[in-house]
């Protein structure tokens, strides 16, 4: 391996000159048919048809040939310019800040986990401790045989296990993720066990605040956000940094991100990031499994996953990526809830890869057309039903009911006129849920919605919630809520008794690491 840290870093010449770039420009990548760069309009309408008929429900997609963009588009509700959370993404973010603090001399991949925090370390802590190193937390070879679930870091009973799920409560960010991180058990020698290790990630990018005096984002303002125009985005954190999930930023962002390793860490022209650092993060560092034929086992880097046809990957629940090919010189970005990342996968490899060409292939007017009308019109499906309810009049009853001791709400349904509104209280602050017929409408909400299991997806933001909603029968009306600043979507069934509401639930893709949960509830006119 080459030694990284005394290479020659021109950075600091570029810093002031990047220092006041700002982000006026909306696209950076220029636009060019698919055919131009040798690929099919028609390859990529079955790309769009097979997730739409097969994946429930991808948000967005960026392609990039030979540095061109070729197709794009994003399903309404969810849209260009407002940033999506990315979960795991979040990690190949953190590589990159650890790739610049090796070319910078802060740090060396051989250092010391241990080094960088001597009072978090318990008194009596095992061997193991003194052999891992940051390499070993950057390919997930930290020896543990169980993921150190950092339970401490919640505040009541809860955790990360799907058996207890239901009992989710909200994030303490106050807990020392750290020294939670020391106490665990090792098991194995670092770096000769590979396991998926998300405190892992949290501990690099608190190493990096740590040696920096910066969390992870602003580290990476002026050496990366800025030099490739990315608005610094919005990200989780800890006491000890940004998390390893929690950035929240648009498609064009992390399409850049590919663009910028299929580069080399090349952008513009200029060297930003040393060319050996990229060549060792989306190397094979670690093996995960033996199966040829899937995407999860050919390898992991150094925060990125390696999968078929020789690419790798940024990689978030829910199907976020950032899909690197250097063999075809592509770039393909997606947002998505889906919790299906391997048919998302297969989809792009059998629809995209097929039929490319280095040369230019001949002129398609007729499904490029197609694919221009398709990609303007991409919106998910609304709720399916009437919008008036004949029969009966069950809107404005004010309904009272509380979720906790803490959590009491009051709801007046206007569900029976041209315009669908839901209007909450939470006994300070009112708001109303616009409710779209055959289409989306839009929200900015302040507080928690009613069954939901996070406050808020990120630590301050207000909810984004677009609403559909239709009376499916007489007596039940179903609406549907996407948050579409994140992967989280709502669904409320109400039906309407002689003496009752029967009210169920269905919360799915929540923005940190459950699959969602259901309820039903009863409550009495």
């Amino acid at each position: 391996m080459k030694n990284l840290k005394k290479r020659f870093n021109p950075l600091f010449i570029l810093l002031f000159f990047y220092a006041n770039l700002g982000n006026a420009q909306t696209s950076y990548f220029e636009t060019s048919t698919p055919e131009v760069q040798g690929m099919s309009s028609l390859n990529i309408l079955k790309f769009i048809d097979r997730l739409e008929a097969e994946i429930d429900a991808v948000h967005s997609f960026m392609i990039i040939r030979h540095g061109k963009l070729v197709s794009q588009g994003w399903w309404d509700p969810y849209q260009a310019d407002v940033p999506h959370m990315m979960n795991s993404v979040s990690k190949s973010f953190i590589s990159t800040a650890i790739g610049f603090a090796i070319q910078e001399n802060i740090i060396s991949i051989d250092d010391l986990v241990i080094s960088f925090f001597p009072k978090k370390v318990p008194d009596n802590y095992s061997w193991h401790w003194n052999e891992m190193r940051i390499k070993d937390l950057l390919a997930m070879n930290t020896g543990h045989v169980k993921e150190p679930i950092p339970i401490a870091m919640y505040s009541g009973k809860v955790g990360w296990n799907s058996d207890i799920q239901n009992e989710l409560g909200d994030v303490d960010w106050n807990t020392d993720w750290v020294k939670y991180f020391f106490d665990s058990k090792v098991d194995f020698m670092p770096g000769t066990h590979w396991m998926y290790n998300t405190m892992a990630s949290n501990v690099l990018a608190a190493i990096i605040k740590k040696t920096t005096g910066q969390d992870v984002v602003d580290y990476l303002d002026s050496r990366f956000f800025k030099p490739l125009g990315i608005e610094k985005p919005v990200w989780d954190k800890f006491l000890g940094g940004n998390t390893g999930w929690g950035i929240c930023a648009k498609t064009e962002d992390i399409a850049k991100l590919g663009q910028f390793y299929l580069q080399n860490g090349k952008w513009k022209g200029i060297q930003l990031l040393n060319a050996d650092w990229i060549d060792l993060a989306t190397s094979k560092q670690s093996s995960n499994g033996s199966n040829p034929d899937s995407d999860f086992t050919q390898g992991y880097g150094y925060q990125f996953w390696l999968s078929r046809h020789n690419s790798y990957r940024a990689d978030g629940l829910f199907s976020q990526f950032s899909l690197i090919l250097p063999d075809q010189d592509l770039v393909i970005a997606m947002t998505s809830g889906a919790n299906d990342m391997v048919g998302v996968m297969n989809i792009a490899w059998e629809t995209l890869l097929v039929e490319l060409s280095e040369s230019s292939l001949p002129e398609d007017k007729k499904n490029y057309n197609l694919l221009k009308k398709k990609t303007k019109g991409l919106a998910l499906r609304p709720v399916v039903g009437e919008l008036l309810n004949e029969r009966e009049n069950f809107s404005g009853r004010l309904f009272e009911f509380e979720i906790d001791e803490l959590n009491r709400y009051s709801m007046k349904l206007d569900l029976n006129s041209k315009n669908h509104e839901i209007e909450l209280s939470n006994g300070e602050e009112n708001q109303i849920i616009k409710v779209g017929y055959q289409m989306y409408k839009k929200s900015n909400i302040m507080f928690r919605l009613p069954y939901t299991e996070r406050k808020t997806y990120l630590q301050g933001e207000e909810y984004k919630i677009a609403a559909s909603g239709a009376w499916a029968q007489p007596n039940e009306y179903k609406l549907r809520i996407y948050f579409y600043s994140s992967t989280a979507s709502m669904d409320y069934t109400f039906i309407f008794e002689e003496d009752k509401l029967i009210w169920k639930t269905d919360f799915r893709h929540l923005a940190d690491f459950s699959n969602g949960s259901s309820k039903t509830i009863e409550i009495e006119f």
